[in-house]
């Protein structure tokens, strides 16, 4: 059984009760208002999904770990582990360190590094950090994480079950988009945390994302809705959980795009395998 599916079994029926709610909550905003019951047909037979045998569970010990002192400003500080829970991502998080290497740096309140299972099946990739992200150190806590929650859990997971970053690490002033000299200098440090989860798909929410994995330029209008492929990871495009909040007419296309990834991943319409 996947990791995924003994955390369900262990479920309580309210909380699938609950997640029922949510999974039509995300139908009804995207405009389906019916959902067909499949054909009866056999399961086909799960295989289990290889782990590297380098893969380890970090050992337990405290939530934060001294690091050097800051080469700005010759403070020390203390590294926040979260989103590190693997010795492969602690390393990308030490590698990045207190970092200083391009002028947000100087305006954010806490680097936020990503968050959820470190050996993912499924991960996604977002912009920046907002408002909200930046206070809790943690990306898309804020409305658009709101929304993006509900359609994992449309999608019949959690946050628990995905890995969620960002492209940049630190917060835009005003939430602007990120500048090319920002996204050169977090990049690397993005290119590191896929390599070190490993995901089997990857989701790209908004242009920003998606364009800097796939060297693409294309708008995210025309980039999504098809599968693409980075460093022989399976690659959907779909729009940024924020521009589907201005322009909720467009959740109906983003769903469609999450379907495709679900019928990947082998499980059905309403998120089940």
């Amino acid at each position: 059984m996947s990791r995924v599916g003994a955390r369900s079994g262990a479920r309580s029926a309210a909380e699938v009760a609950a997640e029922a709610v949510r999974h039509l909550e995300w139908l009804a905003e995207s405009g389906v208002l019916d959902v067909p019951r499949p054909p009866s047909r056999p399961k086909p037979a799960l295989r289990a999904r290889p782990v590297p045998a380098a893969r380890t569970e970090s050992p337990a010990g405290p939530s934060s770990t001294p690091a050097p002192a800051s080469p700005a400003s010759g403070a020390t500080y203390q590294l926040s582990d979260r989103g590190c829970g693997s010795p492969e991502l602690l390393k990308v998080r030490e590698d990045l360190g207190p970092c200083q290497r391009c002028k947000l740096a100087g305006g954010r309140t806490n680097l936020v590094f990503g968050v959820g299972d470190p050996h993912a099946e499924l991960m996604f990739v977002g912009e920046g950090p907002g408002a909200d992200e930046d206070a809790q150190g943690e990306p898309f806590v804020g409305a658009a994480g709101q929304l993006l929650t509900k359609m994992i859990e449309a999608m019949g997971l959690s946050r628990q079950d995905v890995y969620i970053a960002n492209v940049v690490k630190c917060r835009p002033p005003g939430n602007r988009n990120p500048e090319p000299d920002e996204i050169e200098a977090c990049e690397p440090f993005l290119r590191a945390q896929i390599e070190a989860v490993n995901p089997r798909f990857l989701v790209t929410l908004g242009k920003f994302a998606a364009q800097t994995l796939l060297r693409d330029p294309t708008p995210i209008s025309r980039l999504r809705g098809a599968w693409r492929t980075y460093a022989g990871v399976q690659l959907m495009p779909t729009f940024h959980p924020a521009y589907l909040l201005r322009s909720p007419g467009e959740k109906r296309k983003a769903w469609d795009d999450l379907q495709l990834v679900m019928k990947a991943m082998g499980r059905d319409s309403s998120g089940k395998r």
